[in-house]
């Protein structure tokens, strides 16, 4: 093969890019990575999924040390090492970004450093340090993903303003904090600082906490994050925030009309994101970007041909586990197998905050829109004897279900580990399951899984513990 002449050039490292070069390199194609970061990863590894978690567990750990006496145990002064927390923190993230280098390696995957861009039908071109290389590639995919998005009246300064990116380098544990947008960053972010020990308030301009979630897990979700301590304020409208005195005063707008300020120390903005795409010469191709994302189509393949794009920058789930299966998806097309397209139905949502979140398929509400005649079957964590073992004070879960063929439709929980138990529901609608055929399948006792299958039981009456 020619000197720089790949079966696939991949633009961005990040979960779709990364797992997009494993998968060609398994499968025998010629592949290289683009990346203009000095690292491997993404904004998942470096400055989204796997920071925030390590913060959480630092969080989750501290909490369950002030609650110790709860369960019998005394200890001393007990103090954060906020440096230590940061430190380890980045140890968990260097762990990661050495596995990618590593799995590149074994795989046959070459990275290619510096900034790329499409110069040319089959043509990448890689500026590094102003040095520019051209690879010809048969097919090109683009996972460049995104960056955090400001709103339009308050802009994330990097000192009392802080976005995603910033608040993840912040030195110090903020005596108050103001969380503008309670999606799954807001929340997470929350509850972390919360835990920490910090004034928080988070305002949300839709009329519940996780918008995207079924309304009755976003409403104990609620009650739970104010039993918490956390200050709830939704339907309302940030209108400006300024500095005075080095305070930063947030003007809100309540929905009665009238407005409140709220004096904090720091300002989370966490009002989503917007897809990289600038400098890739998109306007010289037949990519088409609408609403600022790159159209595709079910094989994940634009207008132009042989180029693909997969993660944040399409107008799919912007999930770090949607943008791996996207990326294997146009990889397994590009190598010619029988590539099945996504059924971002079945692709789950998790919000790692105490208490967590997460859900696959269709709410409640969801489902009615749809037509479907509509089954219910719940389960509150407080009757489930593993979750009282761990000192678990709340939560549910809920099955949504049809009721002619009694098909699984959707699965939501709030609670204790529901990051985890997503994984079942997941399996479960991805091979058709009735509510019935999960109930009856033995759970293992005690452990929170069974509340699955008391849910599951629920939908037609035969909960055993409620």
């Amino acid at each position: 093969m020619a000197e720089n002449q790949y079966d696939v050039v991949i633009i961005g490292s990040g979960p779709g890019g990364y797992v997009a070069g494993i998968r060609a390199g398994q499968l025998g194609l010629n592949v290289a990575v683009v990346e203009k970061d000095p690292f491997l990863g993404g904004t998942c590894l470096h400055r989204g999924c796997i920071p925030t978690k390590a913060l959480l567990q630092n969080a989750e750990i501290y909490s369950k040390i002030m609650k110790s006496r709860d369960f019998g145990i005394t200890v001393g002064d007990v103090q954060i090492d906020f440096s230590a927390v940061q430190s380890r923190k980045g140890a968990v993230v260097d762990k990661g970004a050495k596995g990618i280098e590593f799995l590149f390696k074994k795989n046959k995957v070459e990275r290619i450093p510096g900034f790329g861009r499409l110069a040319g039908k089959g043509v990448v071109e890689v500026d590094h340090d102003g040095k520019k290389t051209q690879f010809n590639a048969r097919n090109v995919i683009l996972a460049t993903g995104s960056v955090p998005k400001d709103l339009p009246h308050i802009k994330a300064d990097g000192s009392g303003i802080l976005n995603s990116d910033h608040i993840l380098q912040i030195d110090r544990i903020p005596e108050s904090m103001l969380v503008i947008g309670a999606g799954a960053v807001g929340c997470e972010f929350a509850s972390i600082f919360k835990d920490f020990g910090t004034k928080v308030t988070i305002v949300e301009v839709l009329p519940q906490l996780l918008p995207i979630e079924d309304h009755e897990i976003s409403k104990e979700f609620t009650r739970l994050f104010k039993k918490k301590g956390v200050d709830v304020m939704t339907d309302v409208k940030v209108q400006s925030c300024e500095s005075r005195d080095g305070r930063l005063i947030s003007t809100v707008a309540l929905k009665n009309g009238k407005t409140q300020e709220i004096d904090t120390e720091i300002v989370l903005s966490a009002t989503g994101r917007r897809a990289v795409l600038d400098g890739l010469n998109l306007e010289t191709t037949k990519v088409r970007v609408e609403n600022g994302f790159v159209q595709v189509d079910e094989l994940m393949r634009t207008e132009e041909p042989n180029v693909y794009a997969i993660g944040d920058i399409v107008p799919t789930p912007a999930l770090a586990h949607c943008a791996s299966a996207e990326g294997i998806l146009a990889v397994e097309h590009i190598a010619g197998l029988d590539a099945r397209p996504i059924n971002y139905r079945l692709v789950p949502n998790a919000t790692y905050s105490d208490p967590e979140v997460a859900s696959v398929g269709l709410t409640e509400n969801k489902a009615k829109e749809l037509g479907y005649d509509v089954k219910i079957g719940k389960f509150p964590f407080t009757a489930n004897s593993k979750a009282s073992i761990l000192g678990a004070s709340g939560g549910m879960i809920k099955f949504v279900s049809e009721s002619k063929y009694d098909e699984l439709l959707g699965v939501h929980i709030v609670g204790p580990k529901a990051t985890e138990l997503i994984a079942e529901a997941c399996v479960s609608l991805s091979l058709e399951a009735t509510s019935e055929s999960i109930a009856r399948t033995i759970h293992a006792h005690p452990t929170l899984a069974e509340a699955m299958m008391e849910a599951a039981e629920d939908v037609h009456g035969h909960s055993i513990h409620q």
